[in-house]
């Protein structure tokens, strides 16, 4: 069974840029021992964009539902601090969109 791609592609305006590149850094290790979780990448755009892409890889995606389904909640639920029943920070993207794929190719370095 071939592995599955998630690109979440968010639309970030200028001001929010760092906004966004600091909520990913808080949560950083939140995905890593979700179960078929393979690979993560935050690309932040170098020209011509104001889209960011959020980048990961799974065994399944059975294992990505499952993630959705339970630990992503928590990992995007309350921002900075946690859920403490507090005001939720406004968001900083403005939009965003989920592209799916099948890794049918790949290549490594040669050792």
């Amino acid at each position: 069974m071939p592995s599955v791609v998630k690109i979440n592609v968010l639309t970030v305006p200028d001001e929010q840029r760092e906004v966004l590149e600091k909520r990913f850094a808080s949560r950083a290790g939140s995905v890593e021992d979700s179960d078929g979780f393979e690979w993560f990448e935050l690309l932040r755009p170098a020209e011509g964009t104001d889209q960011y892409l959020v980048y990961t890889r799974w065994r399944s995606e059975e294992d990505f539902q499952n993630w959705m389904a339970t630990s992503m909640r928590g990992a995007h639920g309350g921002g900075e601090g946690g859920g403490g029943g507090g005001e939720r920070p406004k968001p900083a993207a403005s939009g965003s969109t989920l592209w799916s794929f099948e890794v049918v190719q790949q290549a490594a370095p040669k050792a």
